[in-house]
């Protein structure tokens, strides 16, 4: 196990700058997330990481050595890819010791580190069978333990779920984290997902761009999100955003919504009167209002989507779509009109320019 520490880590291709800057502690043992939409650079950190892509500037350490300059085999890394990457004409018994044979390893390691494997990852009886005649499931726990047999410092995941269907993927995820537990080997994990990442990471870093939006801890981005890009990729349904402006200064201030709705600042919230900014409220955390209960934000009901244990309801306020979720069930007739209260003390404001959170 290592730790892993990024310095400045920039990538050009050209001309062209993907990665501006990029600075990431990732403690030893800890499971970290990449997490971003396409284009943001994490698959490329990650090769980056790995050995597969040079990096333009500054530092990568694995541990205590800074491996820039060494090539992937020297890193001692073992990296899981979206595609399983599995050797067709090998049966999983050679494509897990392939790596160890490779590495002129005695016959009796290679034996006792692939029956390790597959008793943890449940590939005993699979061991004769080739790739095609596993499920996607079984090829990408064949692509795992070719990856624990190298007993590596620290596991790379690019994307290895996303050609799962959705069932095996919640299913795989557990999994996957389970092992992680057993392991405790430095993991570092690329997804588009943030379902993935807040389930499965110790620490989730959220890019865009190329740089780093921010990192924490799953419930720290969720609870306390730095700027409204972070606030609506994190958690789903994404939060509502609605345009407003901040009334009065200190403890009276207040927001009003466009059309003249007046909340409350959330608290710890703070702005400068006039100043325009952007309500920000998780579906979630919108409660319906009673009947003749006044306050609130009055909306028109778009559609609704009961899902059994939840109710989510599309609507739209002043022209802003937004979504609540109820564990009641409603039956809203399109075109009508309810009342939502938001819980003012899990809402946020951020500054309409810069999109930053706006904090005491």
């Amino acid at each position: 196990m290592a730790k892993v520490n990024i310095r400045g880590a920039r990538k050009r291709f050209g001309d062209v700058q993907v990665l501006h800057g990029v600075d990431i502690d990732i403690a030893d043992g800890s499971f970290t997330v990449l997490v971003g939409p396409s284009g943001c650079g994490k698959s490329t950190l990650l090769r980056m990481i790995a050995g597969l892509e040079h990096v333009s500037d500054g530092e990568i350490r694995i541990g205590d050595q800074v491996v820039n300059d060494l090539p992937p085999k020297q890193r001692d890394i073992a990296m899981v890819f979206q595609n399983y990457a599995l050797y067709p004409h090998m049966t999983v018994r050679d494509n897990m010791s392939f790596s160890l044979m490779l590495a002129k390893q005695s016959r009796a390691v290679i034996d006792q580190q692939v029956a390790r494997a597959a008793q943890i990852l449940g590939l005993d009886q699979l061991l004769d069978r080739y790739p095609r005649q596993l499920s996607g499931g079984q090829r990408q726990r064949v692509a795992m333990g070719r990856a624990i047999v190298r007993n590596p410092q620290v596991f790379l995941y690019d994307e290895p779920l996303s050609n799962l269907d959705a069932k095996l993927r919640v299913a795989m995820r557990t999994e996957l984290k389970e092992l992680h537990q057993r392991l405790k080997t430095t993991s570092i994990y690329v997804t588009h997902d943030q379902i993935e990442a807040m389930t499965m990471g110790d620490q989730i870093v959220v890019m865009r761009d190329g740089r780093i939006e921010q990192a924490g801890a799953p419930l720290e981005l969720y609870d306390r999100p730095a700027n409204q890009f972070v606030a609506g990729f994190i958690g789903s349904p994404a939060m509502n955003f609605l345009p407003a402006t901040v009334h009065g200064h200190g403890a009276a201030a207040s927001v009003t919504l466009d059309g003249g709705t007046r909340l409350a600042m959330p608290p710890g919230a703070a702005g400068t009167d006039g100043q325009r900014v952007v309500y920000g409220v998780r579906p979630e955390h919108l409660a319906l209002a009673a009947p003749g209960q006044s306050g609130g934000i009055e909306v028109d009901v778009v559609t609704l989507e009961p899902t059994g244990a939840d109710t989510f309801v599309a609507c739209r306020h002043q022209g802003s779509e937004m979504i609540c979720v109820f564990r009641e069930r409603h039956d809203f007739a399109p075109g009508s009109r309810i009342r939502l209260l938001p819980d003012v003390s899990r809402c946020h404001v951020f500054d309409a320019q810069s999109g930053q959170r706006l904090a005491g």
